[in-house]
């Protein structure tokens, strides 16, 4: 950009954009994206040019932001606030929601944005932090096909293991319930995790946004009757919370925050959303589709983990479902209806990686055999995260590692860095705010994902270095009737 430019800036009007790309010479792609020979036309409008198939309405966009969101994570905030403290907890709860809400708008925003100037429809979240570089400084354009790339296989990545905690989950739940009805017949959580196989492999098979709004309204539905009778058991009897730890150590916060992170992130499903929304301008602003999910989420988030770490304390697990009554009739059916409604998640989550792989494989394979490989790489997957979960069978260990890994790393970071590359030269507001804020964030996600990691695994390795399998190891004997618990 020439010194004597005024830097290039994007003008919005309820999201309808008005952009002046004659004036923003600097900014002309240097690959397909762009064309110089049209600088002169009138301003893209992205929204104008979407042409989706089977479009979302704002209702049902909402749905799948709130199953996106609203999922086993909801359920594992009292084991989060065991890590933080009852007050440290609240206060973090809204903090680090505000914090993640932020930075989808700022991923969306910026979204909205570089399609006006690549001169495409939509993008998902791997085109926008490609796109991001490719129209942003001059130095920083060759990482363009990087940046598009990392997000690609981070997100599938991210997903996955995503999945492998529904699974476990699933088991566990189920686990809690037919224990209770076949003493004598009691399987183990890793055969559970084998059951959930063939429904997930059929659920799986779907392959468009807009069929699974039934199953996401039907997750919900589930989930607000799981969720008022987990309630019922935590306000029955509730102690003082005098008797609770108001600030844990600080070295467990970054615990917390990293299941906090993984149970309030849907990062990868905001892209395919909004992109399939039909009135797209409805998804930012206020209150906007992503205000209103995410105030439903950040509230109904502190509220479980408040209550539920009062009324269970130390003793609070993985799940807070899994501390209910094993002996009555409804707290085994709150197990049940929210394993169910986590069952119907698991489709919606899955996608994500789907689409991903599914676009960098498409094109290298005939049209004729398309309808196979999709059934295929569906089957495998299902199978492969199946496998990871009957491998490592714990619920509250594999949340915090997912969230400190791989939701810190994409849900904050990344859009942080888009942000700062994608405003670099069109002003980072008055004293660089936008900037210090970008680095705050930034640190925030370092903290989750270098403390958060580390002491997740440290506590995985304690764990694996009690059972008795790993025992046998280290004394050099066996016992053909030990078996490995974890």
């Amino acid at each position: 950009m020439g010194h004597d430019e005024k830097k290039g800036t994007i003008v919005l009007d309820n999201f309808n954009s008005t952009a002046n790309l004659a004036s923003n010479p600097g900014f002309q792609s240097t690959l397909s994206l762009g064309s110089k020979e049209v600088i002169n036309e009138k301003a893209y409008n992205p929204f104008e040019h979407r042409k989706v198939e089977h479009p979302n309405s704002s209702i049902g966009s909402l749905v799948h932001l709130l199953k996106s969101s609203l999922g086993s994570g909801i359920l594992a905030m009292p084991a989060a606030f065991k890590k933080s403290g009852l007050a440290a907890g609240a206060l973090g709860t809204i903090i680090v929601g505000f914090i993640c809400t932020h930075c989808v708008y700022a991923l969306v925003k910026t979204s909205q944005e570089v399609c006006v100037e690549a001169k495409k429809p939509s993008m998902g979240f791997a085109e926008t932090c490609g796109a991001a570089f490719e129209f942003g400084p001059k130095r920083l354009r060759p990482w363009a096909n990087f940046a598009r790339t990392f997000v690609d296989y981070a997100m599938t990545c991210t997903y996955l293991a995503a999945l492998c905690v529904y699974i476990v989950f699933i088991a566990e739940n189920f686990k809690e319930v037919l224990d209770e009805y076949m003493p004598d017949y009691k399987l183990s959580v890793e055969t559970y995790c084998a059951l959930t196989l063939v429904p997930l492999v059929l659920i799986c098979q779907i392959r468009n946004l807009k069929w699974l709004v039934p199953f996401s309204a039907i997750a919900n539905v589930l989930l607000v009757i799981c969720f008022a009778i987990t309630m019922y058991y935590i306000f029955n009897g509730l102690p003082s919370p005098a008797e609770r730890e108001m600030v844990a150590s600080v070295t467990q916060w970054p615990v917390f925050i990293s299941t906090v992170i993984f149970a309030m992130e849907g990062i990868g499903v905001v892209m395919p959303v909004e992109n399939e929304m039909a009135k797209p301008e409805q998804f930012l602003g206020c209150p906007g589709v992503l205000n209103i999910a995410m105030t439903i989420v950040i509230s109904l988030y502190g509220l479980v983990g408040f209550f539920g770490y009062i009324k269970y304390g130390d003793e609070v697990r993985g799940s807070v479902t899994l501390n209910l009554p094993q002996d009555e009739l409804l707290a085994q059916s709150a197990k049940i209806l929210m394993a169910l409604a986590i069952l119907f998640t698991y489709s919606l989550q899955f996608y994500v990686p789907m689409e991903m792989i599914w676009r960098q494989i498409h094109t290298k394979i005939s049209v004729r055999y398309h309808n196979i490989t999709q059934i295929t790489i569906r089957t495998v997957a299902v199978v492969g995260s199946v496998a990871i979960a009957a491998a490592f069978p714990d619920l509250e260990l594999f949340i915090s590692l997912c969230g400190a890994i791989f939701l810190s790393t994409l849900g904050l970071l990344t859009p942080a860095i888009v942000d700062t590359v994608h405003k670099w030269d069109r002003g980072l507001g008055r004293f660089n705010w936008v900037l210090y804020k970008n680095i705050f964030i930034s640190i925030i996600s370092l903290i989750a994902l270098f403390a958060g990691s580390t002491l997740s695994i440290q506590s995985m390795l304690q764990k694996f270095g009690q059972t008795p399998v790993l025992q046998m190891a280290v004394n050099g004997t066996s016992n053909t009737n030990d078996t490995l618990v974890l």
